[in-house]
């Protein structure tokens, strides 16, 4: 059967080289293209070879393997990193990825599903640990709600009402001021509670001067 998934091995310890290129090599479906001690020497080889997948350490003298890797997916797009590495923190997790690593894995995997994961890279799938899968989540929920404005969908003039009755001010008070109707500001009011989610005019205040809309010098006469 001919080798169909040309592997790039990248790490700068020899025996670990040595070894998962001779656990591939029992393996008729993968052909190591070669192998690399150092980030400089794993571009110049990726260069040569356009190997399908590059199997990539992260600690590498000189250039470190994030950098490798987005040197890597701009010198050939269609070649898959996978990163196989000691570390699992948001220092090394993220930067991996967002350099284009299509999948991370941890040293202490086995060989059969280390052999599965590159099989899965060359196809275009994507492989987390465990311990990474559930940072990466726990990143996308923290940035969600960091990034959550809940005051993206209020207009200009509902912000102002919002301020004023923050401020304390009654619906007439609040009318005069903007020189609108009391009803306009009721109709401004209802929107407001209810593009917040809020149930009554009370919690819009304590939410608004808990969030900043108003001056922390600015307590609410509720």
């Amino acid at each position: 059967m001919e080798a169909s998934i040309s592997v790039l091995i990248v790490d700068d310890h020899e025996v670990v080289r040595r070894g998962l290129r001779t656990y591939l090599e029992t393996l008729s479906e993968f052909s190591v293209v070669g192998e690399a001690a150092s980030g400089e020497q794993a571009v110049q080889l990726a260069l040569e070879h356009i190997p399908d997948v590059v199997l990539m350490d992260l600690i590498l003298p000189g250039m470190d393997g994030i950098e490798t890797t987005r040197k890597i997916k701009n010198i050939s797009p269609r070649t898959q990193i996978v990163v196989l590495t000691s570390f699992h923190d948001d220092e090394h997790v993220f930067p991996a990825l967002k350099a284009g690593a299509i999948s991370y894995v941890l040293k202490d995997m086995k060989m059969d599903k280390l052999a599965d994961t590159l099989r899965r890279a060359a196809s275009g799938e994507v492989t987390l640990h465990p311990r990474v899968a559930s940072r990466v989540l726990q990143n996308i929920r923290g940035e969600s709600a960091e990034q959550l404005n809940p005051f993206t969908e209020l207009t200009e003039r509902e912000m102002e009402v919002l301020k004023l009755l923050a401020n304390g001010l009654s619906n007439s008070k609040i009318a005069e001021q903007l020189v609108i109707s009391e009803n306009t500001v009721k109709g401004h009011i209802s929107n407001i509670l209810s593009k917040l989610h809020l149930a009554d005019r009370t919690q819009a205040a304590v939410f608004a001067w808990r969030e900043g809309v108003v001056g922390r010098g600015a307590q609410p006469d509720l």
